[in-house]
């Protein structure tokens, strides 16, 4: 088979990893080096100041010896196979380079023969690619759970980024679509990551000179919707991997149904909002100080479709409002409707010079009409919204055909 058609296929395969993204990178070209991480199957992601970076996202393989039921790729599929020899991959890499089209790699893997024979051929192109061609361009790699911690230590060596994906949200899950695999191994894998990330840390502290190991951390991805597991349940699995194993980010990834399925496997997609939901939550637990409970509690297991979980909050929670934005700290007015963590931050500059008005909101771009049911400001006192039983219809938003500026905006700010 051709390179050509190795691309088409694997590039196509590797649609169904999300774990992707190059943030955190910190190597810079050098003299006589290739690519910088500052700076189709080229994937594009965004950097925490808001750049744009291309990678040229691939399978080494789709050859698979597991039978894991939601994967296209699975030993009992009968989907088209290629195999990119390590070489190839490096081929192509500087190629696609040289040609402006990509920043990096994103190489991920069907498991071949076993985890350590996978993580040789990944390792064996990003050595190459550093050590014989000095590619400084940005490296994600997939760490193969069950692969040896040595594999795993050169792995780090190289890449900029690892991720092992722990697949499904529950353990009983996992037993029952994918037996091969379990928690405790992908675990294992990620807890090795995560002391090697950390020692790193520690010996550069010491020495700038000593090598980094994995600069941009590690990341993970969960399937959503391929079982009835409700989104309490992954969320909770989400926040004991952020605190166990210190992740970088948990991808959510939507369930696509997929020929000749188990018959235990949903025959249609969960809508692509719950996925938003999960990522919107996931955010508010991270950075807006929001617990599960108070997003989901017991009696709601599963995130509304219809409004973003801090509005759902909010509107349960209507006696923690009016919030006065002179004079409010930062943590409540973090759980304001509408008002983001750096709008907080630009408010809390503004007050010290003037008294905020709902002119200086405007001039911020914050949508007023969520808002204003909210706070309190020198001109604006909501009067009896917040009493309203209309309230909800008021502030929820309508549906709109979002531009691919617009969603790659809400993409980079993350703004709730």
């Amino acid at each position: 088979m051709d390179v050509r058609k190795k691309l088409e296929i694997l590039a196509d395969a590797a649609k169904y990893d999300a774990s992707c993204a190059s943030s955190g990178g910190k190597r810079k070209s050098t003299p006589g080096g290739l690519g910088s991480v500052e700076g189709m199957g080229i994937c594009h992601s965004y950097t925490p100041d808001g750049r744009c970076v291309s990678l040229l996202k691939l399978l080494l393989t789709n050859f698979c010896i597991y039978d894991c039921q939601y994967c296209i790729n699975r030993i009992s599929s009968d989907t088209p196979r290629a195999r990119f020899t390590p070489e190839e991959v490096v081929r192509l890499t500087l190629d696609f380079y040289k040609r402006n089209y990509i920043e990096g790699l994103f190489l991920s893997s069907g498991v071949l023969k076993s985890p350590d024979y996978t993580m040789e051929q990944l390792v064996q192109v990003a050595r190459t690619l550093r050590e014989q061609h000095q590619f400084q361009g940005y490296i994600h790699l997939k760490a193969v759970p069950g692969a040896s911690q040595e594999l795993i230590d050169q792995a780090g060596r190289f890449a900029d980024r690892l991720s092992a994906n722990i697949e499904l949200p529950t353990e009983a899950d996992l037993s029952k679509l994918a037996p091969e695999k379990s928690f405790a191994v992908t675990g294992e894998t990620m807890r090795e990551i995560h002391v090697r990330v950390e020692q790193s840390k520690a010996e550069r502290q010491e020495s700038p000179k000593a090598p980094r190991f994995a600069p941009a951390g590690q990341s993970t991805q969960m399937l959503v919707g391929a079982t009835p597991t409700p989104d309490a349940v992954i969320l909770d699995t989400a926040h004991q991997l952020y605190t166990r194993y210190r992740l970088k980010r948990v991808y959510y990834s939507a369930y696509s149904p997929i020929p000749l399925v188990d018959a235990r496997l949903p025959a249609k997609a969960p809508p692509l909002v719950r996925e938003h939901r999960l990522y919107q939550a996931d955010w508010l637990m991270r950075f807006y100080g929001f617990h599960l409970g108070e997003l989901l509690p017991a009696e709601q297991p599963d995130l509304a479709l219809d409004m973003d979980p801090k509005l759902a909050w909010a509107l349960r929670r209507r006696e923690a409002f009016p919030v006065d934005v002179n004079r409010a700290p930062r943590e409540r007015l973090l759980r304001v409707p509408g008002l983001g963590v750096r709008t907080v931050d630009r408010l809390l500059r503004i007050r010290k010079w003037h008294t905020l008005t709902l002119e200086d909101l405007a001039r911020l771009r914050v949508p007023l009409n969520k808002v204003k049911p909210f706070i309190v400001t020198a001109d604006h006192r909501p009067t009896a919204l917040l009493d309203s039983p209309r309230l909800p219809e008021r502030v929820r938003p309508g549906a709109e055909q979002l531009s691919l500026f617009s969603t790659a905006v809400v993409a980079r700010t993350g703004e709730l």
